[in-house]
């Protein structure tokens, strides 16, 4: 989607056209809210279905044809107890700890300067204080890991919001609403993205054939599991079969 107006030219629609934008622009965040709400939402249900229904099935499959590798090998093979064990090279060192971070000068002055900026104290009413809690949420975080890049990103991002305009004369007023179109557009794009890649996910891809195959009367999932079934009896009887034989 591209941007309405540039951040630093307000003047180039009148205060009216912009609130009518900012409105347009709402309804349409609010509808790719809710859509990739929903695909999240979709998704994590079919994730918790194959998981429940033929995860489990992988699992059991992998640990038998595991089981037959190794049972395998011990039939097959001529070396003598404990020769494996003796092969078997020293356990390698434990890794070193990781060095503690250090918080460097620059990221003390750059979160001094986010606290200044943002502290919720200074927000003029309920919605402008948690925007500006979550913000130093977000910077006593990115202080605590010495991340200067995200605390300047933070401050870069505070700086270009409707809330870090002051004054109460009609143009502050109308800059606050071009910054504002310029957040939600940013928010949509961001939302797009969002659900390109969850759309683009392998997850998601399988859920499209199994949808695609229950509008044509066929339980896809249910012929995995049969197949699984079917794999694990067989790798079961193999198993068995090893086992008698000693």
């Amino acid at each position: 989607m591209t941007s309405l107006v540039r951040p630093d030219q307000p003047q180039e629609q009148d205060a009216e056209s912009l609130r009518a934008r900012l409105t347009e622009l709402d309804a349409a965040l609010g509808e790719r809210a809710a859509e990739v709400e929903r695909a999240t939402s979709e998704l994590a249900a079919f994730r918790i279905r194959y998981r429940q229904e033929v995860g489990l099935l992988h699992e059991e499959l992998d640990e038998l044809e595991r089981a037959l590798d190794e049972a395998t090998r011990t039939e097959t093979s001529d070396a003598g107890p404990g020769e494996g064990a003796e092969a078997a090279g020293p356990s390698p060192d434990p890794m070193p700890e990781s060095p503690p971070r250090y918080t460097s000068d620059a990221a003390r002055k750059l979160f001094r300067d986010v606290a200044k900026a943002v502290h919720p104290d200074l927000a003029r009413d309920g919605l402008a204080r948690d925007r500006r809690h979550a913000l130093m949420i977000e910077a006593n975080r990115a202080y605590a890991l010495g991340d200067e890049e995200r605390l300047r990103w933070i401050l870069q991002a505070w700086e270009r919001s409707p809330e870090a305009v002051q004054g109460t004369d009609p143009g502050a007023a109308k800059l606050r609403l071009v910054r504002r179109i310029a957040q939600i557009e940013e928010q949509l794009r961001a939302h797009a993205e969002h659900l390109a890649a969850l759309q683009d996910s392998s997850l998601w891809k399988l859920k499209a054939m199994v949808d695609e195959a229950a509008a044509q009367g066929r339980d896809l999932v249910g012929d995995m599991v049969g197949r699984l079934k079917r794999d694990i009896m067989v790798a079961r009887n193999r198993l068995d079969a090893i086992r008698w034989r000693r």
